[in-house]
């Protein structure tokens, strides 16, 4: 594809470190984009290599899990696609999922020490009742391919969300006094997901798998939970996530266990609305 000529990196990024400009992939940033998810798209069905990152300042068309969209606003947070080539089958997106959040609730830990949680299959969330911090969107590339490629956004600042989520989503500027550094924030996204996707790549599941489990027990062990699936709705609570990286679910009142791959659940007590 005919990439459109990257802007001049902004100021807080030039404080990133060295991973920005020593990594063996570009990473292209803009000013304003579609969809940073939807550049990588392009650029990995041309033939980009792995690792190969966009960043923007403000998304037109940002989105999130099933279709919705996700608030953009300049400066207000961290949009960032990566393209990964892993050489593993599309049944392992699940896993590429879990693995991208472990990577990212590393980051945010890292550079600001905020105490997140995962939140099953790909939110960072923190409080009680849990507040959304960042989210992630894996997408296939077409046939032929052969990547994925890995949204993360994150809000940085108030102005990240609209105001009717408001009760049930925050931002990094609104946890913690420290100043909200972006670009340490992205070399450290940057850093984490290269480790957590070569671990992926050589089979190396089990201490992926763990911190993933660790971050996220607040909702795996028994937690209320509501789903809908093709039959309706079902009430249950949760018994934990498989090695696949399902989510596993009992009907309630009964022994009947469910595998969920992707589709809508609800913490009813840890989660509002």
């Amino acid at each position: 594809m005919h990439l459109p000529p990257p802007d001049p990196w902004s100021s807080d990024l030039h404080d990133a470190g060295d991973v920005l400009t020593t990594r063996p992939a570009p990473l292209y940033f803009y000013e304003r984009v579609g969809s940073t998810n939807d550049l990588a798209l392009a650029l990995a069905a041309d033939g980009a290599a792995h690792g190969t990152a966009v960043l923007a300042d403000l998304q037109e068309a940002g989105r999130g899990r099933r279709g919705r969209s996700w608030w953009s606003p300049p400066g207000a947070g961290m949009y960032l696609s990566v393209v990964v080539r892993t050489g593993m089958p599309g049944s392992g997106l699940p896993l590429l999922t879990l693995a991208a959040g472990v990577a990212l609730a590393r980051a945010v830990r890292e550079v600001s020490g905020l105490p997140v949680e995962l939140k099953w299959p790909n939110d960072l969330v923190i409080g009680r009742p849990w507040r959304k911090l960042a989210g992630i969107l894996c997408e296939a590339t077409g046939a032929g391919a052969g990547a994925v490629v890995v949204g993360m956004g994150v809000n940085l600042e108030r102005s990240a969300y609209p105001d009717d989520i408001a009760d049930r989503a925050t931002s990094m500027g609104e946890e913690t006094d420290r100043p909200v550094a972006r670009g340490a924030l992205v070399a450290a996204a940057l850093s984490a997901l290269d480790r957590e996707v070569a671990q992926l790549a050589a089979g190396e599941t089990t201490t992926m798998l763990a911190t993933w489990r660790a971050w996220a027990e607040a909702g795996l062990d028994r937690a209320p939970v509501r789903w809908r699936d093709h039959e309706g709705e079902h009430r249950g609570t949760t018994v934990g996530v498989d090695d696949a990286g399902a989510l596993i679910v009992r009907h309630a009142g009964t022994d009947v266990e469910t595998r969920l791959v992707s589709g809508e659940v609800v913490w009813e007590i840890l989660t509002r609305g």
